[in-house]
């Protein structure tokens, strides 16, 4: 027994720590953008804007098509080509001898994340035994967040020291990720492949990239410009094109099944709402504490860390709280909870610049009541979602409500640009407050019906089957 449960806990760690890696990569660079434009002189703000929103862009584009993939050929295999690739990308970053290169290679670590992702939490949804998926599974979850929240705490330390070092250090930690995955890993897979939709493939990473860049540049470029309108029409369009052949093709990528289930919809639904809020209220935090306080990279990332270091311990909260509420009633709390901890810092701190930062009394209490509502709602939410299907569906499952998770994220951030050009931090936060509630409202949607575990007992695997 004892054997059994350390290698669970093996695989957990294993199976959670790179994807955390992945996540880390998505926020860690924000506090390294004045470095890296340093080191690259004449680079103007939108080029350079390309390293952050790349990486986004295909991550965001190439989880679903990579999730089923995983399914058909290995989620074992997919994963430990995933992480191969990000690793050996990031050591190509680190070395990136112009913008452009660096760009191209973030890139290429976008794809290894996307295929290391969903692969890594169908691996721990196979794995673990039923009684202990859910435990797993918001394990897998409050890493992840805690990864997104910490990244400028780790940009801002390796920062210090050169920003190529943002990049180096995934180097070791991808290795040491690797041999050990290869050794304790076991294999699994859809027991019934059938050949992937490579059309549908290019379709839906084409429509989801297309949107994703109308988005990221709409506030930089503008929302009436030309490129930002051409690329929401053909992405509009593609996505349109995708969602009928999923109904009308033989083989889809994504089985329409999957979208019936309510509490799984519902959850991917929430998870675009809470996803842009957070997103949104961790870069308005970070651009508050270094414009208006004039807080270097360090101390920001210092500044941020103590919301993030209540996630796991919120997590292992919500994993009580849903042994005794609706698992929607636990989401809804901790989406409020973060909109009440945003509404506590714009009360505290202020819509309008100060010459004296009160970071102790003013933003602390509030971003410790958000951490706390992060832990509770995004671990609950991708459990909802993994414990309604079956584990042959596990990595497209999970790569469905990630890619939700990406585009709330990059909404998110398009809002608050948008919000905050226009209307300032006091708009900005109330906005991110907002969002933070319509997650809470969505969230009560999630919770399966009570006949749904006696009806999900009677699922198979060849019911989904794609």
């Amino acid at each position: 027994m004892a054997n059994k449960s350390q290698r669970s806990g093996v695989l957990l760690a294993v199976l959670s720590g790179a994807p955390f890696v992945a996540s880390l990569d998505l926020f860690i660079v924000n506090v390294a953008l004045d470095d890296i434009a340093a080191n690259f002189p004449g680079t103007s703000l939108a080029h350079l804007s390309w390293v952050l929103s790349g990486y986004a862009i295909v991550y965001a584009a190439l989880l679903i098509p990579a999730g089923r993939w995983a399914d058909r050929i290995g989620r074992r295999r997919a994963f430990l080509a995933g992480l191969a690739l990000f690793t050996v990308a990031s050591a190509a970053c680190a070395f990136a001898p112009s913008l452009w290169a660096l760009v191209a290679f973030r890139l290429l670590q976008a794809a290894g994340a996307a295929a290391l992702t969903p692969a890594s939490l169908g691996l721990v949804i196979a794995a673990m035994p039923d009684a202990k998926r859910a435990f797993g599974v918001r394990l897998w979850a409050a890493t992840g967040a805690a990864a997104a929240a910490f990244g400028p705490v780790v940009g801002g330390l390796l920062v210090a020291a050169s920003w190529r070092w943002i990049f180096l250090i995934n180097v070791p930690i991808g290795l040491v990720l690797l041999w050990v995955a290869a050794r304790t890993v076991p294999e699994s897979r859809d027991p019934n492949p059938t050949a992937v939709d490579l059309t549908g493939a290019a379709v839906l990473a084409f429509g989801v990239g297309a949107v994703s860049l109308a988005l990221v540049q709409g506030p930089e470029w503008g929302w009436t410009h030309s490129g930002t309108l051409a690329a929401a029409v053909l992405g509009v369009l593609a996505l349109a094109w995708f969602a009928r052949r999923t109904v009308r093709h033989r083989n889809p990528l994504l089985d329409p099944a999957l979208l019936r289930v309510r509490p799984f919809a519902w959850a991917n639904v929430t998870a675009i709402a809470f996803s842009a809020s957070f997103a949104a209220g961790l870069l308005a935090n970070i651009l508050w504490m270094q414009n208006q306080w004039d807080y270097s990279a360090l101390r920001t990332g210092l500044a941020i860390a103590p919301g993030p270091m209540l996630v796991p311990a919120f997590a292992v909260v919500g994993q009580i709280l849903s042994r005794r509420l609706p698992t929607g009633v636990v989401t809804a709390l901790g989406s409020t909870l973060c909109g009440g901890g945003t509404v506590l810092i714009l009360l505290s701190v202020g819509g309008q610049g100060q010459a004296t930062a009160n970071y102790t009394t003013g933003l602390l209490p509030g971003w410790l009541i958000v951490g706390a509502g992060v832990g509770l709602a995004l671990p609950t939410i991708l459990s909802t979602a993994a414990a309604t299907l079956p584990a042959a569906q596990g990595a497209t499952g999970s790569a469905v409500v990630n890619t939700s998770r990406q585009i709330g994220s990059v909404l998110g951030i398009a809002v608050l640009v948008a919000v905050l050009a226009a209307s300032g931090f006091t708009a900005a936060w109330w906005t991110i407050a907002g969002l933070a509630a319509l997650g809470a409202v969505t969230a009560l949607a999630m919770s399966p019906r009570p006949a749904a575990p006696r009806i999900q007992q009677t699922v198979t695997a060849q019911e989904f089957s794609v």
